[in-house]
């Protein structure tokens, strides 16, 4: 009753993650961002079950673990905003564009993993959290199991929240005629993200 409450008031908080699902849910929509919450949600689970091994004190000692992954994940957002910034008038939306739309599932997925295991918040909010709800006398992988896969659901609730918001605000810009602050309002949260993975 207490850890449902906690961890969808963690997950549903802005944060990178959701930041980058709004965003995507504006540029390629729902169904391609799916690839990016599958990336996102495998890393959420590494995070946790690191956080409860203990591995995590282990690599918050050395954060220079985390800056290649953060540097490199942040500059290939900050690459996508500035495309969407120089989009102008132009749908970055319409798919005979070599734009957002054509990022690689591929990319999306290591995008989404990248961003949930770069992120030290994730990392200091599994620590503080999780352990208390690990009983030891009981066997550590069932608890584990359980409370990875309602992490997992709520996470993933909260994703689709965030990416179907920004879809839905991508087609009332659209309606409008308003294609281009579409565009700079999608590419203002990528860069918004790169910024926080280079300075988180």
């Amino acid at each position: 009753m207490v850890f449902i409450p906690t961890f969808f008031f963690v997950s549903v908080t802005p944060g990178m993650c959701m930041t980058l699902a709004l965003s995507l849910g504006m540029t390629v929509g729902v169904r391609r961002t799916l690839w990016m919450m599958l990336g996102e949600l495998i890393g959420v689970a590494v995070v946790a079950c690191l956080a409860v091994l203990g591995v995590a004190a282990i690599m918050l000692q050395y954060p220079q673990l985390f800056q290649i992954l953060k540097y490199a994940g942040g500059l290939y957002l900050a690459w996508l905003g500035v495309q969407l910034w120089r989009s102008k008038g132009k749908l970055a939306l319409n798919p005979v564009n070599a734009g957002p739309r054509h990022i690689p599932i591929t990319t999306l997925i290591s995008q989404g993993f990248i961003t949930a295991i770069a992120n030290p918040k994730g990392w200091a909010f599994f620590i503080a959290l999780l352990p208390p709800f690990i009983d030891q006398s009981a066997p550590l992988f069932g608890q584990l199991a359980i409370l990875v896969s309602m992490i997992l659901v709520l996470e993933f609730s909260c994703l689709m929240l965030y990416a179907s918001g920004g879809r839905t605000l991508s087609r009332v810009l659209q309606q409008k005629g308003k294609v281009k602050l579409m565009n700079r309002i999608a590419g203002s949260l990528m860069l918004g993200v790169a910024l926080w993975l280079g300075l988180g």
